[in-house]
């Protein structure tokens, strides 16, 4: 039978038959780099949410605060991103894990924590 080969380092891999990696740093190497491409992509996502919800936590220091606009986009917040939507009788309402926001006219936010409760 012709020795196995470590597809990582090429050392030879010894122990059961169906091993396929000499060890577990081996197999944790070559699954990062398989699946390199999607992680950067939630990296990136996950680093928006996170500007995100502590933009609206710096404006919303009291858990219910109306602003307009243009002060969350000057500090750069990404209205494309949000973790949750939640439909009640005043609006709709984007939540940013625990922050949240809604449209009240044209030019301003109304933002919101969302209660222990609610989850």
């Amino acid at each position: 039978m012709a020795a196995r080969i470590c597809p990582e380092c090429s050392a030879p891999v010894l122990g059961r038959i169906d091993k396929k990696f000499c060890s577990d740093q081996c197999r944790a190497t070559n699954n990062n780099r398989h699946h390199r491409e999607s992680n950067v992509y939630i990296r990136e996502v996950n680093k928006v949410l996170r500007r995100n919800r502590l933009i609206l936590d710096s404006l919303n220091p009291g858990g219910r605060v109306r602003v307009p606009a243009s002060r969350l986009k000057e500090k750069g917040f990404d209205f494309r991103y949000h973790t949750d939507v939640s439909r009640t009788r005043e609006g709709v309402y984007y939540y940013c894990y625990d922050q949240g926001y809604s449209a009240v006219g044209k030019n301003y936010f109304l933002l919101v924590l969302r209660s222990d409760d609610s989850i």
